[in-house]
């Protein structure tokens, strides 16, 4: 057995002790794995249709094809919003609050609200948009807001927009 055939055995064996460590403490701690049983209906928003009104020559909604995304999918208790932007005139205080209002509309739309927002992913056209995003964003999901990722996007926000933003709310 050379070199290479050892030093591969050794983590072939590592790897399934620690698995093995890993699925004794899930046992013991009464921690199951998930299990997808087919039993939670699938289900899009009434509101998926929205781009396709509002943009009808954008290849990323129509031009006689299937649209690549939904506005939001509904799905096991979960609203999930995909990216709004804004694409009019303005700086990153009028962009952001648009947007705000996009994603509120959208999760009220699938019988959600801002204040059951969990996860929110904010993608800025220039990082030092940053500080200005936060005025507009604090208090516009309540009290406790939800988690939250915040990036820069290296080649800008697609369609001009100088802020994106996604979220994930329970209904």
């Amino acid at each position: 057995m050379g070199y290479t055939d050892q030093k591969n055995s050794r983590r072939t064996a590592i790897k399934s002790m620690f698995a093995a460590v890993v699925a004794t403490g899930a046992g013991m701690f009464g921690i199951a794995s998930a299990k997808s049983t087919g039993s939670a209906k699938l289900e899009k928003s009434p509101g998926k249709d929205t781009a396709i009104k509002k943009y009808p020559d954008k290849e990323f909604v129509h031009q006689g094809r299937q649209p690549l995304f939904s506005g939001s999918t509904v799905h096991d208790g979960f609203v999930f919003v995909a990216g709004k932007g804004e694409h009019g005139e303005g700086d990153i205080k009028v962009h952001t609050k648009k947007v705000l209002d996009k994603i509120e509309e959208e999760l009220n739309r699938a019988g959600s609200s801002m204040e059951k927002a969990l996860q929110v992913n904010v993608y800025l056209h220039n990082i030092r948009d940053y500080d200005g995003m936060n005025e507009v964003y604090r208090g516009r999901f309540g009290d406790h807001p939800p988690a939250r990722s915040t990036v820069a996007c290296y080649s800008g926000i697609p369609g001009n927009s100088l802020v994106e933003i996604d979220c994930i709310a329970a209904l």
